[in-house]
């Protein structure tokens, strides 16, 4: 199990990213959390096993329809959160 932080740039809100990466990540049984971010990227804390990861970073390297990626960087981390699901955010506290 790895636990890795995702950026992704480019225009990747209002294209319905989150609710895509999330289903993405139920197929793939990766569990965290999606969420926009005010600069205008998707941020993406994700943990599962190393396929379910870089399947989730090669989905989003495209993103759905309509979405223009411009980059995506990741971090493995070395603390597991141990999310139950995954989820998208609505909103930034």
């Amino acid at each position: 199990m790895k636990h890795w932080n995702i950026q992704v740039r480019g225009k990747v809100q209002k294209v319905f990213f989150r609710a895509s990466t999330k289903a993405v990540a139920d197929q793939l049984g990766v569990k965290g959390f999606v969420m926009n971010k005010p600069d205008g990227s998707v941020y993406i804390e994700a943990e599962g096993n190393t396929f379910g990861l870089e399947s989730l970073l090669e989905f989003c390297q495209e993103g759905p329809e309509g979405a223009m990626v411009e980059s995506v960087e990741y971090q493995e981390v070395d603390v597991l959160q141990g999310f139950k699901n995954f989820e998208v955010i609505k909103k930034i506290n």
